[in-house]
């Protein structure tokens, strides 16, 4: 790591090198988490991060944009091969406000907004009362079938009819099944509704075509940029070319100031190893260790919601497990001292509040980024099932800790950092 740090500022220089031994060392389960390349690394820590670029590529408020427009432009390009849309704007800062981008491109505050509730997998910026989606719109929450855990369309219809929406989103952070844009589209049509999907999750599984691709049924697709894609964390939308100039003015100056051209630069790069075979081949793998990992888990007596996972990501009922004072927040608790990374999640119908949840989810991108395979993902839900089973014994933590440790060691990370 950078000697300069070091002398500059030891306690930064530690927290981050602290940081990359937790990442080294533990097991990434976090399904929203990911590990980039050597390159995307670079390019976000650049020189990038000095300029300021109000405006876009040839249409800056400030002299001296000439290479960060070079910048800016490959990463539209590349957006624009990788998911065959019509318009990009790669400088939001977050999903969240891509969301809020494609929102005020498309209704207006006060109008009705229908979203998965955040209790079935939905997320935060799709109509929480906390969240500015929640504040500036009238908020309809659709959910799951009870006996299915799955989106019943022919329901979400009716309840469409009923709240009369301007807009609908579809898109989750904690839905394990496919997600069907074509009728949503057909949705959105019987009702007149604008279509909004966030595919933050989905989206290296959608530019690979592992999973349908909502564009040609979309007004605005968003994203972030992490994830799946492997990016760096940001964000992004993506419309037809009929809202492009409208979506443009509201994320500048609309919602955002000045662009961060390091992180532009940086999903720039992300991008054009995301247009490579290989790229392919590793969200193949995603989808090969999250079934390997759902069977595992199942074995072990865990049940799923909605029986199983089509995507990157799983989430598991504890309650199934039958052990007394398991929670969703007790086992990300045991588990994260045990060098294993999850986060608690409240499963469909959950009688538990967010803060506790009867759930955790799991995904695989970053440990499918670190080369793990099916065979290890066996060992991870055995590792999972020893830290739960016996969760309040600091011995069996430590032993399990000890040995996540060595069976990390077999796939480094970012190994010239340590």
């Amino acid at each position: 790591m950078n000697e300069e740090l070091k002398r500059e500022d030891p306690e930064i220089y530690d927290a981050i090198y602290n940081e990359t031994k937790r990442q080294a060392y533990n097991l990434e389960l976090i399904a929203s988490e990911n590990f980039v390349s050597e390159a995307v690394l670079q390019a976000a820590g650049s020189v990038m991060t000095n300029k300021y670029a109000e405006g876009y590529p040839a249409k800056r408020y400030y002299g001296g944009c000439e290479f960060v427009d070079v910048a800016e432009d490959l990463a539209r390009d590349r957006a624009k091969q990788l998911f065959g849309c019509d318009h990009v704007n790669v400088q939001p800062h977050s999903g969240s406000q891509a969301n809020m981008a494609a929102y005020f491109t498309l209704v207006e505050p006060g109008d009705t907004i229908m979203g998965l509730d955040l209790s079935h997998g939905g997320h935060l910026s799709h109509g929480h009362p906390l969240s500015f989606s929640g504040k500036y719109f009238n908020i309809v929450h659709y959910g799951v079938s009870r006996e299915t855990e799955v989106i019943d369309y022919d329901q979400l219809l009716k309840e469409a009819f009923e709240a009369k929406p301007k807009l609908i989103i579809a898109g989750a952070s904690a839905y394990p099944r496919t997600l069907d844009f074509k009728k949503f589209r057909e949705i959105c049509d019987e009702v007149n509704a604008y279509l909004v999907v966030d595919i933050a999750h989905i989206a290296g599984l959608v530019a690979t075509e592992l999973h349908p691709s909502p564009i040609p049924y979309a007004d605005i697709v968003t994203t972030t940029t992490h994830k799946t894609l492997r990016g760096p964390r940001g964000g992004m939308v993506m419309c037809k070319e009929e809202y492009a100039e409208k979506l443009d003015k509201i994320v500048f100056p609309g919602v955002q100031g000045g662009p961060l051209m390091h992180v532009i630069a940086a999903k720039a790069v992300a991008f054009k190893e995301a247009l490579k075979p290989e790229f392919k081949e590793y969200q193949k793998k995603i989808l090969e260790n999250a079934q390997a990992l759902a069977k595992a888990l199942e074995e072990k007596g865990f049940r799923l919601v909605a029986g199983g996972t089509d995507t990157h990501l799983m989430l598991c009922d504890l309650d199934s497990k039958n052990i007394k004072g398991l929670n969703g927040k007790r086992a990300e608790n045991a588990l994260e001292k045990s060098g294993i990374t999850v986060n608690k999640n409240t499963i469909p119908f959950d009688e538990r509040s967010p803060f506790i949840a009867s759930g955790i989810r799991l995904g695989t991108p970053a440990v499918t980024t670190r080369r793990m395979g099916t065979n290890e993902m066996k060992i991870i839900a055995d590792f999972i099932n020893r830290v739960l089973e016996d969760r309040k014994n600091e011995e069996n933590r430590a032993q399990v800790k000890k040995e996540v440790k060595e069976f990390c060691k077999k796939f480094p990370l970012y190994k010239n950092h340590l």
